[in-house]
């Protein structure tokens, strides 16, 4: 039964994808096509598989002394290949308790960048922060310098015909401050007392610092990516577009340099959400917090929170890859007696509503028109952010039980009178309800 419903989830999720497709080609009809090179080059049909690749392996943990907890998933989805990576660690060697450390990595032209920003980047901060940092600035500095003597390391282990990069987002967490290191795409938003406190922006090229810093550098930006290229203007790696002679790391047409964020803590914080841009490409920041605050009050572990996360951006039409880190302080929302009452009676209510929908039909509708259906009614009480997509899989276990109760009665039809009857259907939904 569970198969098959998530293959009746998959065959919703392909409907998803190829709404998606044509929106991009309606939207390309009036570009014109060159060769690309690097971020957006594998973009498009061609690099998409027939089927996403939806296996998950969410983890997460927990250090009770700092009431600090996260969860972490990744998804290949819809692409040819797996290019992000991400790092946790709840402890960091040589720093008081307190201190802790995640980021995520999403590749382009391959994941050579984002893997050694994984496993290497957390020695550079590390090496830079020493054994007692100066909060805030001092830490600020040393982000800044780590991603820049990762990336120089990373160039000197690069094979030089190959092309490709990392953007990164990454949150360092001491007893006092939340600190946020990026460049590149990658996002994370920060709630407190139920609002988006703080997002990170974007790299881009048409940002005004980074339109200077790629002209200063002899650059051009055409159809609003470097060099008509790349559609970001900092990432790891990418070190064509980092021979600007005579010019420093920072100031070359694509840079390593992180914008870094110092938050001071406070009581209301609630959680970190991170992520790569396979998540933002379907919901808003405002979205995201809005759902996950939701999950969490039903008391989901941060890291199946994070697997049902990336499952409602695959529904909702995701043709990236995706990956998200879930960093929950003291003061995120705790389970609700209230919020789970009403999640049993939303399912509940589903379940009763598809049976009506196959029980009224001449023949079985199929998953996609149900869920349009369901889509096109006002449903109260469905998660904020996530809507009707985020229970997909509920929506599909519901209609494979019906698949099967249909079945049955189709054979006993048969058996019997020698066909099947559509009371028969009816009244075993009756029952099935």
């Amino acid at each position: 039964m569970a198969a098959l419903a998530r293959q009746l989830q998959g065959l919703w999720t392909a409907c998803k994808k190829k709404e998606r497709e044509k929106e991009g080609e309606e939207e390309e009809e009036d570009e014109e096509e060159d060769e690309e090179e690097g971020r957006g080059a594998l973009d498009g049909p061609r690099s998409l598989l027939t089927a996403p690749r939806r296996a998950q392996r969410p983890h997460g943990g927990a250090e009770a002394s700092c009431g600090l907890r996260f969860g972490a998933s990744a998804a290949q989805g819809w692409r040819a290949r797996m290019e992000d990576a991400h790092c946790t660690w709840l402890s960091l060697p040589g720093l008081p308790l307190g201190w802790a450390l995640f980021a995520v990595f999403d590749g382009h032209g391959g994941a050579r960048a984002a893997r050694f920003g994984a496993r290497h980047l957390p020695d550079h901060v590390l090496e830079e922060l020493g054994p007692e940092p100066s909060e805030p600035e001092g830490v600020r500095e040393a982000l800044r310098r780590a991603f820049l003597s990762a990336d120089k390391r990373l160039r000197s282990l690069w094979p030089r015909v190959e092309t490709g990069g990392s953007t990164a987002v990454a949150l360092l967490v001491s007893p006092r401050f939340l600190y946020l290191a990026h460049c590149g795409d990658s996002r994370a938003v920060l709630s407190r007392a139920g609002a988006v406190a703080f997002s990170t922006e974007d790299h881009r090229p048409l940002r005004p610092r980074e339109r200077e810093r790629i002209h200063a550098a002899g650059g051009t930006i055409r159809r609003r990516r470097v060099e008509g290229s790349l559609a970001v203007s900092r990432a790891l790696g990418d070190f064509a577009y980092k021979e600007a002679p005579g010019r420093p790391p920072e100031l070359q047409l694509v840079s390593a340099e992180p914008e870094v964020a110092a938050l001071a803590r406070q009581a209301e914080d609630e959680f970190m959400l991170l992520a790569s841009d396979g998540v933002w490409d379907t919901m808003s920041a405002a979205a995201l917090a809005g759902l996950v605050a939701s999950r969490l009050r039903l008391g989901l572990a941060p890291e199946l929170l994070c697997a049902q996360l990336l499952d409602t951006c695959l529904c909702k039409g995701s043709l990236d890859n995706m990956t998200c880190i879930l960093v929950c302080f003291p003061g995120a929302p705790r389970p609700s007696e209230e919020a789970i009452r009403r999640e049993l009676a939303l399912e509940a209510a589903l379940g009763r509503r598809i049976a009506e929908l196959c029980a009224d039909a001449q023949e079985l509708p199929s998953l996609n028109t149900v869920f349009r259906t369901l889509a096109s009614e006002d449903i109260p009480d469905l998660p904020p952010g996530g809507g009707l997509d985020c229970k997909a899989a509920v929506i599909a276990e519901a209609y494979s039980q019906i698949c099967q109760v249909s079945e049955e009665c189709r054979e006993k039809g048969q058996n019997g009178a020698g066909k099947s009857t559509p009371t028969h259907l009816g009244s075993a939904l009756d029952m099935e309800t």
